[in-house]
Formats: C-alpha cells, sequence, structure tokens
C-alpha cells in the first residue's frame, strides 16, 4: 500500500502525493514511469523511492506500492499490460482465464501489442498484432483486454479442440457469448491459425442448436437412457416426484433412490430463460439440502461427449455407491 508522510493524514499532504496516491489505488497498487512523470515525479525520485523500500519495482517501467511476490494474479496480469506500453491488452490464455472461459496455471502472462511493439520481458509472453480493430479490444475488472470472440480465436492454435468447445460453452453459460462478434473477428482475419478451428467449432454449434430447438423431452430422455444403457450403469427412475423439506414437490429427470442421485435433461424449451436458470439453481440448492445430489446434462453432453460424461457420471456414481456403504447416506 502507499504510505503518505508519517503524521501527516492524506488530506494534508502536498498534491503530488495525492495525486500519485490516487494513481496506485486505481490500478491495483502498480503505475508506470511515464504515469508517474505525468503526476509530477520525476525518474530520479522514483529509483530513490525503490531503493529505500517505498516503491517496488515489477518491470523495467512498472513499480508498485506492493511488493511483486505479493502482487495477486490480476495485479500482475495489469503488470504486464501496463509493461508492454500503450494500447497493449491482455491476451491468449491469460485473457481466457481473466473472462472465466478457461482456467490457467501458467505464471507467464500473455499479453499482445499492436504492431510490432511487443517487448521481450521476463515472466511475459508478448504477441505482435497488425489486425487488431477497435472491436478487438475491451476492458475486464479494469484490466484491457481483448474481447471474447477475438481471446477465443487466439486460444484455438494453442489448445486441444475440445478446449475451444469448452470456451465457446462457457461463454454461452456466463452470457458473454456474441454471435455477430464472432462472424466479425472471423470474417476480418481469415488467415489466423485458429480461424478454421473456430469456425468448424461453430458450425457444429450452430448446427447442434439447429437440432437442439427441434429436440423433444422424450428424445432427450432416450438419449441419456441410452447412455446409460451402453455404460452399463444401473436404469435410473424417470419422471419421479420428491417431497422436500417445507412440502415442496418436485419433479425429477432420472434418480438412482438409493444413492440419493438426480439428474435433470437440460432440455430446449424449459431451461434457456434467465428466470428458468435461476428456478433450476433454487431447486439444486434445495435437494442438496435434502441430501440429493442434483447433476445437470446437455444436450452436448447427452450426445456429442458421450465418453466424457460417462467417465464423470460413472465416478459420481461409484463415490454415491461406496458412502452408501460406508453408511453416510
Amino acid at each position: 500500500m502507499f504510505f503518505p508522510e508519517a503524521g501527516r493524514p492524506l488530506s494534508t499532504q502536498p498534491a503530488r502525493e495525492r495525486a500519485i496516491a490516487a494513481l496506485f489505488a486505481g490500478q491495483r497498487t502498480l503505475a508506470t514511469l511515464e504515469q508517474l512523470e505525468d503526476v509530477g515525479l520525476a525518474p530520479r525520485s522514483v529509483r530513490h523511492r525503490a531503493q529505500v523500500g517505498r516503491l517496488y519495482r515489477v518491470h523495467p517501467t512498472v513499480y508498485s506500492t506492493t511488493p511483486p511476490v505479493l502482487l495477486p494474479r490480476k495485479a500482475r496480469w495489469l503488470a504486464g499490460v501496463l509493461a508492454c506500453g500503450p494500447g497493449a491488452v491482455l491476451s491468449h490464455r491469460s485473457a481466457a482465464a481473466l473472462w472465466g472461459l478457461r482456467p490457467t496455471a501458467r505464471s507467464k502472462t500473455d499479453v499482445t501489442a499492436p504492431g510490432n511493439r511487443g517487448r521481450k520481458l521476463d515472466g511475459i509472453d508478448a504477441h505482435r498484432a497488425t489486425t487488431f480493430a477497435a472491436a478487438d479490444v475491451t476492458e475486464e475488472d479494469g484490466i484491457p483486454c481483448t474481447s471474447v470472440a477475438r481471446t477465443v480465436l487466439d486460444l484455438a492454435p494453442l489448445v486441444p479442440r475440445r478446449a475451444v468447445e469448452r470456451a465457446i460453452d462457457q461463454a454461452e453459460t456466463l452470457e458473454i457469448f456474441d454471435l455477430a462478434a464472432f462472424d466479425d473477428v472471423l470474417e476480418r482475419n481469415p488467415t489466423l491459425r485458429g480461424a478454421p478451428v473456430v469456425l468448424a467449432v461453430l458450425d457444429e454449434y450452430q448446427r447442434d442448436e439447429a437440432h437442439f430447438d427441434t429436440l423433444t423431452e422424450s428424445e432427450l430422455e432416450e438419449g441419456f437412457l441410452a447412455l446409460c444403457d451402453a455404460a452399463g450403469f444401473p436404469r435410473p427412475e424417470v419422471q419421479q416426484y420428491l417431497t422436500l423439506r417445507g412440502g415442496e414437490v418436485v419433479r425429477a429427470d432420472f434418480l438412482w433412490r438409493e444413492l440419493r442421485v438426480v439428474v435433470e435433461t437440460d432440455g430446449p424449451r424449459y431451461h434457456r430463460t434467465p428466470c428458468a436458470r435461476e428456478e433450476n439453481a433454487r431447486r439444486d440448492l434445495l435437494l442438496a439440502e435434502a441430501g440429493w445430489l442434483p447433476l445437470r446434462l446437455t444436450w452436448r453432453m447427452v450426445f456429442r461427449t458421450q465418453a466424457e460424461t460417462t467417465r464423470t457420471l460413472g465416478g459420481l456414481l461409484a463415490r454415491a455407491r461406496d458412502r452408501q456403504y460406508s453408511g453416510h447416506i
């Protein structure tokens, strides 16, 4: 944090010191040399404050009032962006993590700078972009970054195709998916390495949506039962009513009563609106409170990614069976 002069409240500090404190406070305790000069602190003074421990150098042109080892992840991301100069933005894997599309455990920060201004700095993977448009750049949680569509396009060459599918699914779940924005960025960047992958995923996504819109509840149920049969799972009970605490009655699409596992297959007609999503979350919470394990499966999980769904569901059922035998259910 920024320490004002001993014995003097911030309100009585000289205007320059108040401006410096506000600068650090507004940027996750970070500031660049240029920004500090703009508020009246000469580079020589910055270096002196770093020598006496009032400031800490994070990158050659970026300083913080917090020791670098104590900077949280988002502050480290912002430091990387600031270090790469005007117009630089968080991108690729780091931007995907910032948006919540795909987690990353990488210690390096992905930053893209316009033109050829990407810098080689410790802790930063600098990328160059010559095709950036205004629509590709935005800000999330105070950090300049690539848009969701551009982030997925840049991510695509670095991860397996399945990860791209998941990132797009996650964007829809978070309600930040904009098909028009994807169409726009792909039209402007047809030769980028990630374009063919994103195009193929979106094409499949749209075909799935067309199928999804005409899918009946019974077809989705039959698909889930077929998945259970193919995996050798015991057949669940279908369309059963449960009375929960307080007398509230809910209908379960599928359940394994002894294991206290409920599965909902989210069909096209009843699960897409904000009200429906909120009611689903409320119902899952009530089921969990009553000792049930509520699970939700989508069309893609039942028909597109059966192997992964089977593996995960099988593990959950086995765990529930173990808990039953050990007397916890």
